[in-house]
């Protein structure tokens, strides 16, 4: 099948006659023959099905991260050189780790097929002389279709005939109201200005249509949207920053190995010894835990965040929420309840007054109209209905862009007749002064029309309503009727901001994180809406605006304003990636299909529960409340997760990194080998276990108040503090133990032992918290897990199983001495770490990339 050439967007700025050129149609519909050569040559109305990575492909990127092939390697060489518990334990671990993130990722891949669910499955199109129902797939350009209220729009077509037809535009467009549409020339380039066109996945809600079908498929706006799923995902911030921690450990475990033995060799010892030391450095050097302490620690996460209605699609995307700077967020549906509500009833003076929404109310009710002005009209006054009949209606006219009925109530037979305001005011020759009739002219109806802008000015919609008493014999109604009206006043509605928004918005703000509001509604309405959600907006950029810049101004501008309106799907795509340029890590929230791209683009995609499936599929989480004090929670549990990651890293960047280099050193004067590669293993076993409770431990409130990310500059000075001093401790020990103790190599290899997983595991309780360890006490699991560790390390030697690795039985003297020598270092590393520890995964400083 070749895909055909779909005539240049926007298609609502040419005429029928130009665009039917383009299709090569006459716009009177096809034959089923002409239908069948459309769709072999434009294909399928439908979104492409992107082939899926296999499963073993899945597993292959993931195996051949720096980290993973680190893990894997020193697994096999433990194997290979006689711990074959030790390896195996390494395998197993990246293993269920690789498997989990596929699992997840996998899980995320299928959500994607709701697409399907939120598109009509039958089309009405015109096969010859009349119309038929068929597939949705088998729509094709140059189609004529007919849609009703209550149809999903199956293709994006241009309106040749309507009568009083309107459409919900907003998961495509982002405008709340209902949307008209007629035929006529359009020159606007945004397709929520486009009155004259029909956009695939909008719903019909009044009225009938009859249109042109300009593009189907991936060629319609919502195809656009549903294509964002299909492009390359671009590496997260915590999969970036993992994979830099992967290269530095790769780099500094290969120049420690090859310094080791090629000095060894160079110092004649034994090549074999030499490689069997220098591969248990190796092992000692790779943190081996991380892939399953990042797993379990983010798994937790996720299940903590369910608890506080988040479900987490990606696992990693935990960690990119923590360390959002700046949260883009559409503003239907998720600043705003998405529900239109009457906000005022004002009388002709511009007062206060019931009765036009009261009138109102009347006529919406009994006319039977399916609007979402009606709809509030109807709900704001249920009472205001009482008693009154429907005696004749005269429909809502896109042409009169107003409508009528006469009802017989409390008043008699009453004309009450409710549209657009200049319509119905060029209808009235009085207005209601208090409950006396003033007569009006051409001057104060300017004066009226005024009012309206200055309610648009604050971002609400009015619609106009007047009234005439009628006799009690009149049965019918008709537009000769609607003459000589009194003027009730205006009715205006609003989209209103969540109650919980400004408060939320605030909690944001104080954790670091700006709000930025990327809208497809009028710029008038989004910055009424900052202002009432308490952001501080002085300026509003348009769709316009936006394409008249380059990327780097708008990188630019970027920066300063917190509001744009009149959006494009693309446009809030390009606004994230300015921003991400800036150095942000980017989050965005957003419910409908205008929302895909933009949801992909952003380092976290964050959707709700009741958003489109094109939403839900390009989203990384997805919260079961729509409520931005959901992100906040959300934002606090992904700080928190990544705080305990940290904990891990900070440890083997200290008494691990410090263990082996001083190990690495001692190997080169000592004439034995300071440790044998047996225990240097054991020794890095019973390290681990003391490490599996870290995923479970508390974090202090600093470590979530500001954004939060992996610095590898603040890695590497930490592990320059605090290894050395590790290794200055381990130096102390070795001397202590040649000179006034005279250790033999057996009761040497013993005594280190013991001093070095003292020191290792005990150094936990003071580098997990910022502040002193005994006012900042660990959870019950770590405190259990490091000290069954020690214990294991302390009595091992002292039993008969310590000769199989090696140990002899060290003397009361000596055991004396490394307690003290350990609480010495115990003290220094808690006067060292505020300055070791610094900005160690501290705040994002968006001026700059993070690398």
């Amino acid at each position: 099948m070749t895909t055909g050439k779909v005539p240049p967007h926007p298609f609502w700025t040419q005429s029928p006659s130009t665009l039917c050129a383009a299709l090569d149609c006459d716009g009177a519909g096809l034959s089923e023959a002409q239908a069948r050569a459309r769709r072999l040559r434009y294909g399928p109305n439908a979104d492409a099905v992107v082939k899926r990575a296999s499963l073993a492909r899945t597993l292959a990127r993931r195996l051949l991260e720096p980290l993973s092939l680190i893990l894997l390697a020193a697994g096999l060489v433990s194997a290979g050189t006689g711990d074959v518990t030790g390896g195996t334990i390494i395998v197993v671990i990246l293993g269920l780790s690789i498997g989990l993130d596929t699992l997840q990722e996998g899980r995320a891949a299928r959500t994607a097929e709701m697409l399907r669910r939120s598109v009509a499955l039958k089309a009405e199109v015109k096969r010859g002389d009349r119309f038929v129902e068929v597939a949705i797939d088998a729509v094709t350009p140059g189609d004529l279709i007919r849609v009703r209220a209550g149809d999903i729009i199956p293709a994006d077509a241009l309106v040749l005939e309507s009568a009083a037809f309107t459409a919900n535009e907003a998961a495509l467009t982002g405008e709340p109201y209902p949307v008209e549409k007629r035929p006529g020339s359009v020159l606007a380039l945004t397709a929520s200005e486009a009155s004259n066109a029909l956009f695939r996945g909008a719903v019909a809600l009044t009225g009938e249509a009859v249109a042109l079908v300009a593009a189907t498929g991936p060629a319609t706006l919502f195809g656009a949207g549903a294509a964002a799923l299909d492009e390359p995902t671009a590496p997260s911030p915590f999969e970036r920053d993992l994979r830099a921690f992967g290269l530095l450990t790769a780099r500094m475990t290969i120049a420690l190995v090859l310094i080791v033995l090629t000095a060894h060799v160079l110092f004649g010892r034994p090549v074999l010894q030499s490689l069997l030391f220098a591969v248990a450095l190796a092992v000692g050097l790779t943190p081996e835990l991380l892939p399953m302490i990042t797993t379990v620690t983010l798994s937790r996460g996720a299940v903590r965040m369910a608890a506080r209605k988040v479900i987490v699609k990606r696992l990693a995307s935990i960690h990119d929420l923590g360390a959002m700077t700046v949260l883009c967020t559409d503003k239907t549906g998720t600043l705003t309840s998405a529900e239109i509500s009457l906000a005022k009833s004002l009388g002709p003076s511009g007062a206060d007054d019931p009765r036009p929404s009261m009138l109102g109310a009347i006529a919406a009710s009994l006319a039977g109209d399916r609007g979402a002005m009606d709809a509030a009209l109807a709900n704001c006054a249920p009472e205001a209905i009482t008693g009154w009949t429907l005696a004749a209606r005269h429909p809502f006219d896109f042409n009169r862009r107003l409508g009528s009925v006469l009802a017989d109530g409390a008043e008699g037979r009453l004309l009450i007749t409710k549209g657009a305001p200049e319509a119905v005011l060029a209808l009235c020759v009085s207005a209601r002064d208090s409950h006396a009739l003033a007569p009006m002219d051409a001057s104060q109806r300017d004066a009226q029309l005024q009012r309206v802008r200055i309610l648009a000015g604050q971002g609400l919609r009015a619609i106009a309503i007047a009234s005439k008493s009628c006799p009690a014999t009149q049965a019918s109604l008709d537009s000769a009727d609607e003459t000589g009206l009194v003027f009730e006043g205006f009715c205006a509605f609003a989209d209103p901001p969540k109650a919980t928004a400004p408060a939320a918005i605030a909690r944001l703000a104080a954790a670091g994180i700006r709000l930025k509001i990327l809208s497809g509604d009028d710029p008038v309405v989004v910055k009424r809406l900052a202002a009432l959600v308490g952001l501080n907006v002085d300026r509003v950029l348009s769709g316009a605006d936006i394409t008249a810049l380059s990327d780097d101004a708008l990188a630019v501008q970027a920066q300063s304003v917190d509001a744009y309106g009149r959006l494009t799907p693309d446009q809030k795509a390009r606004l994230i990636r300015a921003l991400q340029a800036r150095g942000e890590v980017v989050g965005y929230l957003g419910d409908g299909v205008n929302d895909a791209p933009a949801l992909k683009a952003a380092h976290v995609g964050l959707s709700v529960s009741g958003a489109t499936g094109v939403a839900q599929a390009a989203a990384d989480m997805i919260l079961l409340a729509s409520d931005l004090e959901v992100v906040a929670d959300g934002v606090e549990e992904g700080r928190r997760t990544f705080a305990n990651i940290l904990k891990y890293v900070r440890m083997g960047a200290s008494s691990n990194f410090g263990n082996m280099l001083s190990m690495a050193v001692a190997s080169l004067f000592l004439p034995f080998l300071p440790m044998l590669p047996t225990q240097i293993l054991l020794n890095n076993l019973l390290y681990d276990i003391s490490e599996i409770g870290i995923p479970f431990d508390s974090v202090r409130p600093e470590a979530v108040a500001r954004p939060q990310v992996w610095d590898m500059r603040a890695l590497i000075r930490f592990a320059a503090v605090m290894g050395p001093l590790s290794s200055l401790f381990d130096l102390l020990t070795f001397a202590g133990l040649i000179a006034l103790f005279h250790a033999s190599p057996p009761e040497f290899r013993t005594a280190w032992f013991l001093e070095s997983m003292a020191t290792q595991i005990l150094v936990i309780f003071i580098i997990r918290t910022n502040g002193r360890p005994w006012r900042d006490l660990p959870r019950p699991l770590l405190a259990m897990s490091s000290l069954a560790a020690l214990a294991v390390a302390m009595v091992l030697p002292f039993t008969p199983a310590g000769a199989w690795f090696g140990f002899q039985t060290p003397p009361l003297g000596l055991s004396l001495a490394l307690a003290a020598l350990v609480a010495i270092y115990l003290v220094c590393a808690e006067g060292l770490k505020t300055a070791a520890i610094g900005r160690l995964g501290g705040p994002v400083h968006p001026a700059r990339p993070r690398r």
